[in-house]
């Protein structure tokens, strides 16, 4: 494939002083924010297992013809259950280590999720947001570092970058959170642990669903929530930071508060998605502390919007949106902004 590409200024992204740090940005939030609530956060976990049970025993009776809206709904409820795992494994949903571990761990099982391997991988992105060639959640390509690439490799980049965003995530979860290989020390043991806590106990799961229900059962049941949770997931995660305004830096220019407040975008999403997957589109006050329990995001985003509304990148979920990431957003060029890849 030959790659006829069209520019996108990122000039018009907002960016801070340099002299502004995170802290500042933070010192403008009341304590409030920070604060765990034990009973909104156990009542979202038996909140959330509840109506999966529901969605679960409404596609073991529903007419094939309403399938497809139970397997939305079902793979947005697992969505929300991914979410509660994302506090788990940013320290706030309980005081408690073992407790967001062994919550953590519970709430990725069905989506065959390695808890520790994601968390550290995801921390990882936290760190190092929008930084150029070092990010590892959507992080853009360089012309030169895809040309270097393999024919495969470039014709798989252009499709996961265009139309087939949707499945983006599934080779991020195969690539990053099962080598153990990958880490050392403390971190090594934790990844094995939760790889082969999925691989074992999620693998006879599955296999008892096919042996009790047989391939259509695991259709049913599994793959397809599986897959509309993947949908949100890449979804999610490529709004997060990638519309052409928003700008990557290599390490040497990188400024971590223009990268958390500026480069990390607000979508409003339908009420009900927003509702199901606890508001984790309410993004920018979790990357600028992952101390912030979700129930809490839009107090801490209203303050922010108040205080730093003039930085901030807001946009609305729609097909237009999703085009114009998917038709602009392949490469990145650290002076010219997006490059689109031609066809």
């Amino acid at each position: 494939m030959t790659a006829s590409l069209s520019q996108t200024s990122a000039s018009s992204s907002p960016s801070l002083d340099a002299d502004i740090r995170i802290r500042d940005i933070l010192n403008t939030l009341p304590k409030s924010v920070f604060l765990k609530n034990r009973y909104r956060a156990w009542r979202t976990v038996v909140f959330d297992v509840g109506l999966a049970a529901v969605g679960y025993w409404a596609i073991a009776v529903a007419p094939i013809y309403l399938l497809p809206l139970l397997w939305v709904f079902q793979g947005t409820v697992l969505t929300g259950w991914f979410v509660i795992g994302h506090d788990c494994g940013h320290r706030s949903f309980a005081q408690r280590k073992w407790v967001n571990n062994t919550i953590g761990h519970l709430m990725f099982l069905p989506l065959l999720y390695p808890f520790h391997g994601w968390r550290i991988q995801h921390n990882h992105h936290h760190k190092h947001t929008n930084k150029l060639g070092v990010d590892n959640a959507w992080d853009p390509f360089t012309l030169e570092t895809y040309q270097a690439l393999p024919g495969v490799i470039r014709w798989l980049y252009a499709r996961v970058r265009g139309r087939f965003w949707w499945v983006g995530s599934i080779g991020h979860w195969l690539k990053e959170h099962f080598n153990w290989t990958d880490f050392s020390g403390q971190e090594r043991k934790q990844v094995r642990f939760s790889a082969l806590f999925v691989i074992l106990v999620g693998g006879l799961g599955l296999t008892l669903l096919g042996v009790t229900t047989g391939w259509w059962g695991l259709v049913k049941f599994w793959l397809m929530p599986w897959m509309v949770y993947h949908f949100w997931m890449s979804t999610f995660t490529i709004v997060h930071h990638t519309i052409p305004e928003i700008h990557f830096q290599p390490a040497d220019t990188w400024h971590e508060a223009t990268a958390q407040l500026c480069g990390t975008v607000h979508c409003t999403y339908p009420r009900w998605v927003e509702f199901l997957c606890h508001d984790i589109n309410v993004h920018v006050p979790h990357h600028l502390s992952t101390a912030i329990p979700w129930y809490n995001l839009r107090s801490a985003y209203e303050i922010i919007q108040q205080e730093w509304g003039q930085y901030t990148v807001e946009r609305t979920f729609s097909v237009a949106l999703m085009r114009e990431i998917t038709e602009r957003c392949h490469l990145y060029d650290g002076t010219e902004g997006y490059q689109g890849l031609g066809k």
